[in-house]
């Protein structure tokens, strides 16, 4: 058996970028009193879901104040922990050093448990949204799209993890192709809301499953009915099979859950569908 523990760290986010991030340290802490292997943060995990908040909480990598204190505790702890996502800027400066450009990503990182960063997951696909009567929303006022599909190996138990984030399960593709790459378990930090989540939230993670016999995760924000966007919550996991192992409410919760990455094995030996695809007939080609 290869058994993993995943805690899902559905924690509400706030308008205080410390308290977040003490939260988040917290929560890693009570992980590893339950002995997980590894604790997921959500999507945007330090800052509120907003285009200006992107703005005003944005840090660069080689300074980044929220990655040293992940890294520090999870280093402390001896755990692995995937920062859901934060806004990540990057500056650019031209050759002649008179003008720069400023990119804001959305971005989540793998910290392994000496603290180092492993990898990171630039958000592929900006959320753009507009339902009539229901909600608006733009990332791409703000953020800049990744380039970039994500598999890190972890060169331990946890083996290879494909990472993407939110609106990025809603392209089959990417999951597919994180699969093709080995990764056993899909992981989409994400904070659907009250209007997408209860029509999709589970759906996609269950076809995606399903789909690449993996297991896949999602860990959302909670939900938090006073702030500007609403998150929809309902971390879960999901198993090769399209099961769901376990799942959080709207309110902020940690749950840790054991998995058995053998299931994999066992589900594609009953129901070979990667084999059996027709490669002669077709192809996804990854063009990086």
């Amino acid at each position: 058996m290869q058994n993993l523990k995943i805690a899902l760290c559905q924690m509400n986010v706030v308008d205080d970028k410390e308290k977040n991030i003490e939260k988040a340290i917290n929560m890693i802490k009570e992980s590893k009193k339950e002995d997980a292997d590894i604790a997921i943060l959500p999507e945007m995990f330090n800052c509120p879901y907003e285009n200006d908040k992107f703005v005003e909480y944005g840090e660069c990598l080689e300074d980044s104040y929220t990655l040293k204190s992940i890294a520090k505790i999870a280093k402390e702890e001896n755990i692995y922990v995937l920062i859901g996502s934060i806004p990540e800027k990057e500056i650019i400066t031209n050759k002649n050093k008179l003008e720069k450009t400023e990119n804001i990503y959305n971005t989540s990182f793998l910290v392994d448990n000496n603290g180092k960063i492993l990898g990171y997951h630039r958000k592929m696909h900006l959320f753009d949204i507009d339902v009539k009567d229901k909600i608006y929303f733009k990332e791409s006022d703000t953020l800049t799209q990744g380039n970039e599909l994500t598999v890190i190996d972890t060169k331990s138990k946890i083996g290879k993890i494909g990472i993407a984030i939110c609106y990025d399960i809603r392209f089959p593709e990417v999951s597919r192709l994180m699969a093709l790459k080995g990764a056993k378990i899909l992981i989409f930090p994400g904070a659907f809301n009250l209007v997408t989540g209860p029509a999709h939230w589970e759906l996609l993670f269950r076809t995606r499953a399903l789909d690449n016999q993996v297991f896949t995760i999602g860990v959302s924000p909670a939900l938090d009915r006073e702030a500007n966007y609403n998150a929809y919550g309902h971390s879960l996991i999901v198993n090769p099979w399209g099961e769901i192992v376990v799942e959080c409410g709207y309110d902020e919760e940690l749950i840790v859950a054991e998995i058995d990455l053998d299931e994999i094995a066992t589900v594609r030996e009953e129901l070979p569908l990667l084999k059996n695809r027709r490669i002669d007939l077709y192809s996804l080609k990854y063009k990086k």
